[in-house]
């Protein structure tokens, strides 16, 4: 069970009382102290700075309407206008009879005649407004989750709130509960089995809730929940706890489960910005295989202030061009010595203040704020230029690969826009390369396909990107419309003979070959890599062991090398055909 935190009078409340008499607010003070904490204005313009100090823990105001600098009408009208501080109730002190029906016609709860003369009617009138409000803003929120139970985040948010009133003295931390990949759980075993996963999540959490005897917990939302407990410093039991239940129905490895956690014992955030933080953190272990949970921290506070930062210069950065494109060369290694067949155009930006800025800093914070396409765009009409320029500088058209991202995909002008970028550079689509990463077609396998099925009877070819770090099953490899498979660099990295991952290889490379496709080997840094990766035949090779993303000058002078080279192997095989003679 959810531990209750319903309203009751067993805890102080605080009330405003704005009046410009002193001698009202005293009598007021008189009446309500013995029950209420009491906090005083003179004037409209003070009333509305206490309200912004003390937003958190206001239940009631009591508002003159007479007053100079700012008088209540004004007050009562920017309080209404302000979505969270139109829920404080506000009654209105006045002994005109004819702004009564205007004030509650401005929002106001109710109204207090002067001269006040029976402190009973005050109370009474203070507390039923009071009750009043809390109610309804409970009520309001639809309550339960109807699949698990726990709170909806409307009621989550509302009961947070009101703990945090009623229980200032409480240390709490905000908590954030994520089923990484979770769509998977569906695809695999059916809606009704993720259904009752998520049931045995919630019932983990309120068995920790019990255990520790306060808090509240919600489903965010499809699979997230957002968690509200008294703060505590570890919380491997949590999770441990959760993942007991969890393994009724599922064995440890399919268990993605992602928890981050932000202590804030002194509450100097808001509710919103404590749990977007515990969100932060749950984050920040998107890209790790299993089970686990972060704390926030200072170094997650200055990544945050970093990223949101990189979020607000991006505009700038691209009218300026701060953001360069980069090409790392591929070569084909499949003869007796490799030869220079195509590129990968990469991005990096290099911001006044920060210096050179690594792309897996913005990549995804980019690709989590819709900033990604726009990016992308710049990088894809960058690419076509190039192309187009080689072309007419050294005579030879030399493919580039570009990256498109999941949000790529769900542009439904995706086709159309690359058809008349290759048409206006002049260039065949079939030079302009597509990277889509494994992870896009397993989000949305049925949509990626008919996109990609379209964008190859365009012309272009699409590589399947980092394959072997998704969860691509074998028979949805073999409906998936791609042209080569480019190997996750995560294999290559320790690869050596009659190691695990060189096995891991040789499987993929033996797809590649089952589908008719290329592979293609990227991160590449070693002779011995390269050497092995040869002779289990892969077929092309992309790494610091040629080179490094260069700019498009430098890659001019690979071109011109290359064009040398083969002009030199011409003129050597012709030679040889005469000595012959």
């Amino acid at each position: 069970m959810i531990i209750s935190t319903k309203p009751d009078k067993n805890y102080r409340r605080l009330v405003l009382v704005v009046d410009d008499e002193e001698v009202n607010r005293q009598m007021l003070g008189m009446i309500l102290s013995e029950q209420y904490d009491v906090i005083y204005a003179s004037n409209g313009r003070e009333a509305l700075k206490q309200v912004g100090l003390h937003k958190e823990m206001l239940s009631l105001i009591l508002l003159d309407l007479l007053m100079p600098e700012m008088d209540g009408t004004e007050v009562l009208q920017t309080l209404h206008e302000d979505q969270d501080l139109k829920k404080i109730p506000i009654i209105i002190l006045t002994s005109e009879k004819s702004a009564e029906i205007q004030s509650l016609q401005m929002g106001a709860a109710d109204f207090l005649s002067k001269p006040y003369d029976m402190p009973e009617v005050i109370l009474a009138r203070v507390w039923h407004s009071i009750k009043m409000f809390e109610d309804a803003n409970i009520i309001q929120a639809t309550e339960n989750d109807a699949l698990t139970g726990l709170y909806t985040r409307e009621f989550f948010f509302e009961y947070a709130h009101q703990y945090d009133q009623r229980h200032p003295e409480l240390a709490m931390d905000a908590i954030v509960m994520n089923f990484n990949r979770f769509h998977l759980v569906n695809e695999l075993y059916g809606r009704s089995f993720g259904d009752r996963v998520l049931s045995i999540i919630a019932d983990g959490i309120r068995k920790v809730i019990g255990e520790i005897g306060s808090g509240i917990a919600s489903r965010y939302d499809a699979d997230t929940f957002f968690v509200y407990v008294a703060h505590r410093s570890n919380y491997g039991k949590f999770l441990d706890t959760v993942l007991e239940q969890l393994s009724k129905v599922m064995k440890a490895p399919a268990v993605r489960l992602r928890m981050g956690v932000y202590h804030d014992i002194y509450r100097s955030v808001s509710l919103l910005e404590r749990f977007g933080r515990a969100q932060q953190a749950c984050n920040s272990l998107r890209n790790q295989i299993g089970t686990g949970f972060a704390v926030y921290d200072m170094e997650m506070h200055e990544r945050e202030v970093y990223s949101a930062r990189l979020l607000e210069d991006f505009d700038t950065a691209l009218a300026q061009k701060q953001f360069k494109v980069l090409y790392q060369p591929k070569y084909n290694i499949k003869g007796d010595s490799p030869r220079l067949c195509s590129a990968e155009a990469l991005i990096s930006w290099q911001h006044p203040e920060f210096g050179r800025v690594r792309p897996d800093a913005f990549i995804p914070l980019f690709e989590d704020n819709g900033l990604i396409q726009r990016l992308d765009r710049y990088v894809w009409k960058e690419a076509a230029e190039q192309i187009r320029v080689w072309k007419s500088v050294y005579g030879v058209t030399l493919p580039i690969s570009v990256n498109v991202s999941r949000v790529d995909v769900y542009d439904p002008d995706i086709t159309e826009f690359l058809v008349e970028l290759v048409k206006e550079n002049g260039i065949d689509p079939n030079d302009y390369l597509l990277e889509i990463t494994e992870s896009a077609y397993t989000d949305n396998s049925r949509q990626i396909v008919d996109v990609v099925k379209k964008l190859r009877s365009a012309g272009f070819k699409v590589e399947m990107d980092d394959f072997g770090s998704g969860y691509s099953s074998l028979n949805m490899l073999t409906a998936l419309p791609i042209d080569a498979l480019k190997l996750d660099m995560a294999f290559i990295r320790n690869i050596s003979i009659d190691s695990r991952d060189l096995k891991m290889v040789e499987l993929v490379l033996e797809i590649a070959d089952f589908l008719g496709v290329p592979a293609i080997a990227e991160g590449v840094e070693t002779e011995e890599q390269y050497e092995l990766l040869k002779k289990a035949g892969c077929d092309v090779i992309q790494g610091y062991y040629f080179s490094r993303p260069i700019t498009r000058e430098e890659f001019g002078k690979l071109i011109l090398k290359a064009k040398e080279d083969a002009h030199g192997m011409m003129r050597d095989a012709v030679e040889g055909k005469r000595m012959k003679r």
